[in-house]
């Protein structure tokens, strides 16, 4: 059985204004080969281009519950607290989450919740899985958008974490 993420009932999927899940299974690899590259935000723009000027409020570059951190994402300069945080554990998967959000009028508002979980699966393969709840007119808009621009963003981000976690791996 796979794990699923562990959604607060304001970002349910299927009530918000977007909803995007993305999904790579690859042999070869461990939650402890991946999990590094994704819990340190200063290694993102390393292998997603669309994540930049990361910055921390007191801590960081490791994720960690209760972390406030920023960073730039489709142009927008995003605030984010991190409201998940489980590292990897034999037998368990690791899980990452964070609440992300763009003040101002309802033109540009944006609320979400962007939730990760890394899973070791039988016959040497790991479970990268992450979906993104969204709330707001921007949302709306994305959520029209043929093809739809944060399903193709985060399949990007999904591919370029495990290629760099082989990378890392194979030297």
């Amino acid at each position: 059985m796979l794990n699923d993420i562990v959604w607060p009932e304001k970002y349910l999927p299927g009530t918000t204004d977007n909803f995007v899940s993305n999904e790579v299974i690859v042999k070869g690899l461990k939650t402890a080969d991946v999990w590094p590259l994704l819990n340190t935000a200063t290694a993102w723009p390393s292998y997603y281009s669309n994540a930049s000027k990361i910055g921390f409020d007191g801590g960081g570059p490791e994720l960690r519950t209760g972390l406030r951190f920023r960073f730039t994402t489709f142009g927008l300069d995003v605030e984010a607290e991190v409201i998940e945080h489980v590292p990897p554990a034999p037998g368990k998967a690791a899980r990452v989450a964070w609440r992300a959000w763009v003040d101002g009028d309802e033109e540009v508002a944006l609320d979400v919740l962007h939730a990760w979980l890394i899973e070791d699966l039988p016959g040497d393969r790991v479970r990268v899985l992450t979906q993104e709840s969204q709330i707001g007119k921007p949302a709306q808009q994305l959520a029209a958008a043929r093809p739809n621009p944060m399903l193709n963003a985060h399949q990007d981000w999904l591919e370029g974490l495990v290629k760099a976690a082989a990378a890392k791996i194979r030297g």
